[in-house]
């Protein structure tokens, strides 16, 4: 195969590649639209109870949430290795107890620093006893289960079962995350876990990004390879059986 074919085959399959790995980030923007259009219907409902949500469970996620209980804090774990802004630190998971239910509702406090993602002072952290939390509900996902690590009151997943054994008591299918703004006084505050930001992210100039990844490989390789045919050499001069150019049979 002649190096300018070969060069724009190989120019097409690059092209090929960044067109897909373009198509694939288009598909990522469509699902972050959607999620953001989810979002922010629910977040615009009112809020619920944890009974009304456990007979529409089908559509758990994002829910706006309100409990009134008392936190038991003597059962309470910790979801460690979480992040926020870049620095290492735990969640706190609380049982809320709702009077006349057995079964606990866990409500994700939020985060606190801690610098191996894993311990935090939980009585400093406390909040108020007796409560009415709103939120918003997330299900417990489909996760393996854990292995009861060196401190018993530390998760690194958010297994429902594991927690009800922890807990003590069996927990509803999905949890509350607290938006409410934290009690405490001063400056140090729980953060408390937001909903995702209603943005599109990247995808929109990442598939641009590749797109122009895939003109700039076809044109590049089509650029040289009619260069190399405007500069491939001609045949050279005849020459006589002795190496030195034959005369003209031309005759003046």
């Amino acid at each position: 195969m002649k190096r300018p074919v070969l060069l724009l085959v190989i120019a097409a399959l690059v092209a090929a590649g960044c067109i897909r790995l373009g198509m694939w980030q288009l598909s990522r923007l469509r699902e972050r639209q959607a999620l953001n259009a989810l979002v922010r219907s629910r977040l615009a409902e009112q809020p619920t109870t944890p009974e009304e949500l456990l007979r529409d469970s089908a559509s758990v996620r994002f829910r706006r949430l309100a409990a009134t209980g008392v936190y038991d804090y003597d059962r309470e774990l910790l979801y460690g290795a979480r992040v926020h802004q870049g620095s290492p630190g735990v969640n706190f998971l609380t049982p809320l107890r709702v009077a006349g239910r057995d079964t606990v509702l866990i409500v994700n406090r939020g985060w606190v620093y801690a610098p191996d993602a894993a311990t935090a002072d939980r009585a400093r952290w406390r909040e108020r006893d007796s409560v009415t939390v709103h939120g918003y509900a997330e299900p417990f996902p489909d996760v393996p289960p854990q292995r009861e690590g060196a401190d018993p009151r530390v998760l690194y997943r958010l297994d429902r079962n594991e927690i009800a054994r922890r807990v003590g008591a069996p927990v509803y299918p999905f949890y509350l995350v607290l938006t409410d703004s934290s009690d405490r006084a001063g400056a140090e505050r729980i953060a408390r876990v937001q909903p995702p930001p209603l943005d599109e992210g990247s995808h929109r100039s990442y598939a641009f990004q590749w797109f122009s990844f895939a003109a700039i490989a076809v044109a590049g390789a089509s650029v040289l390879a009619f260069r190399r045919r405007r500069v491939a050499p001609g045949p050279g001069p005849r020459r006589s059986d002795h190496g030195l150019p034959a005369k003209s049979d031309h005759r003046s």
